[in-house]
């Protein structure tokens, strides 16, 4: 282009976006919209940066990368509540064993100590979250015989909150403390017994907790329950029905020697003195470790699983109580309740003992994970109505994470939780290794598809980075002794 031409153009002035006005001069009337195309960052890559990312959250722990596009997916239930994400801080974890469950709880576990919420592992029985926790710089209570002990009836800073507060909203507090106590004791002789708790003898034992809140200026164990109905004063006496020391003596006797399994048998040196340690709810996390307890059988291990969730929430609840009365700061907290059937399966009725529990923990800013190994662990639930409740605690669940699962899993899933025909095809690809060969990765270690709703699934991977490759390592054990 000589000289001359190049400077006629620059001197011409630009055409207008819809074209000159005048006869033949190419006006338009209408211009569309420029056809707008999307592909991933390979196929595109020359055109960067004009690419659009697929939108994963950002708010919370980033747990891993999307499968798909890349991105940095971020995952907290308590973050995702508060911005509106989902309705509820509930999260249900489910993948074979292996898949790595254990290693996203662990990352979020560390990014909840990072944001300044308290996560507590409510019963670890490998332990899986102890070396986390200690490095940290949390608390680990361990419970077991010639251990830590936890007694069932303590109330905590309950009954702290209690004294500070008159009239209604004391005696309001009065029965929570009464309730817990009551709902715990049931639950604990309902094991024991492999049956559920009468009606009269609930009765009684309500009536055995009352008078030792009023008699006793500590919180009451189970020695000191079994020691009153012994005694059989006219107090217990009127709430028999009984006029006579010999049929007050055979309407308890069943109950007696209930309670008196959890102090002499094979519960004893456990849940039958005061409590040894106090949780810490300043320490940036906490576990209580009960792996101690495992070899005793699953009995012990159920009766510690409920206690350590009764006493936490208990301590929870208290917080938020001196809180609301401006006695300490509002804080927040993140509940690991990992192998969730066995603390459910030790007898009938202990289904609805969880689910009392943890019902009401978006009120108490307190998020839950709940972690098993399939929904067919549930299916071994004494009763229909308890498998029913138990289904519950994953269909309240806001947030639901599936590692690896065979398809007949995932279509039990889908009742619950809606997966599209792909979600369920990468999931069960996840469920098996592809190989024989020693030493061959697991195809479902560390990758996860995160539900909430109807919303299609976000698949992500998890990498380890730093000291998480030893701190997040559940089969340590296993090498050492090879």
């Amino acid at each position: 282009m000589t000289q001359h031409v190049q400077e006629r153009a620059m001197a011409e002035p630009l055409a207008p976006a819809w074209g000159w006005h005048g006869r033949a001069a190419g006006r338009a009337a209408h211009v569309e919209a420029a056809p707008e195309y999307q592909a991933t960052t390979s196929q595109v890559c020359g055109l960067y940066p004009f690419t659009a990312g697929s939108g994963t959250p950002t708010v919370g722990t980033p747990v891993g990368r999307h499968q798909l596009w890349g991105e940095v997916v971020c995952l907290d239930p308590l973050a995702w509540l508060r911005e509106g994400l989902v309705t509820n801080p509930g999260m249900f974890v489910l993948g074979q064993p292996g898949t790595g469950k254990s290693t996203l709880v662990k990352r979020l576990v560390t990014g909840a100590v990072a944001t300044g919420t308290t996560p507590i592992v409510l019963g670890d029985t490998k332990p899986d979250y102890t070396m986390l926790v200690e490095y940290l710089g949390g608390q680990v209570i361990r419970v077991g015989r010639g251990a830590d002990r936890i007694n069932p009836l303590d109330a905590g800073p309950l009954n702290e909150a209690r004294r500070r507060l008159s009239g209604a909203d004391a005696e309001t507090l009065r029965w929570e403390v009464r309730s817990r106590r009551l709902s715990l004791l049931l639950a604990l002789a309902t094991l024991v017994r492999e049956a559920r708790i009468t009606n009269a003898e609930e009765v009684v034992l309500g009536q055995a907790i009352d008078l030792l809140d009023g008699r006793l200026d500590h919180d009451p164990t189970v020695v000191d329950v079994l020691r009153i109905l012994e005694e059989g004063p006219a107090e217990l006496r009127s709430a028999t029905r009984t006029d006579t020391d010999a049929s007050y003596r055979a309407q308890t006797r069943d109950l007696v020697f209930t309670l008196d399994l959890l102090v002499s048998g094979s519960l004893a040196g456990v849940f039958d003195s005061p409590t040894t340690r106090a949780l810490d709810l300043d320490a940036p996390a906490i576990s209580v470790d009960i792996s101690r307890v495992r070899a005793a059988g699953d009995k012990l291990l159920t009766a510690a699983m409920l206690c350590t969730w009764a006493y936490t929430f208990g301590m929870v609840d208290a917080a938020t109580a001196l809180a609301d009365l401006g006695a300490t700061p509002r804080r927040s907290y993140l509940g690991v309740m990992d192998e969730l059937w066995r603390a459910l399966r030790g007898a009938p009725g202990l289904v609805e003992h969880a689910d009392a529990l943890t019902r009401l923990n978006r009120a108490k800013g307190m998020a839950s994970i709940m972690i098993t190994h399939s929904l067919a662990d549930l299916d071994a639930l004494a009763t229909e109505e308890d498998r029913a409740k138990a289904k519950g605690f994953a269909d309240r669940s806001a947030i639901t994470v599936l590692a690896g699962l065979p398809p007949r899993e995932l279509a039990r899933v889908h009742e619950i939780t809606p997966l599209t025909g792909p979600e369920q095809h990468l999931v069960s690809s996840w469920s098996a290794p592809d190989s024989w060969q020693p030493g061959a990765r697991h195809p479902g270690r560390g990758k996860y598809l995160i539900k909430t709703g109807e919303r299609l699934g976000i698949p992500v991977e998890l990498s380890l980075v730093g000291a998480e490759t030893d701190l997040y390592d559940t089969d340590q054990a296993i090498r050492r002794t090879a």
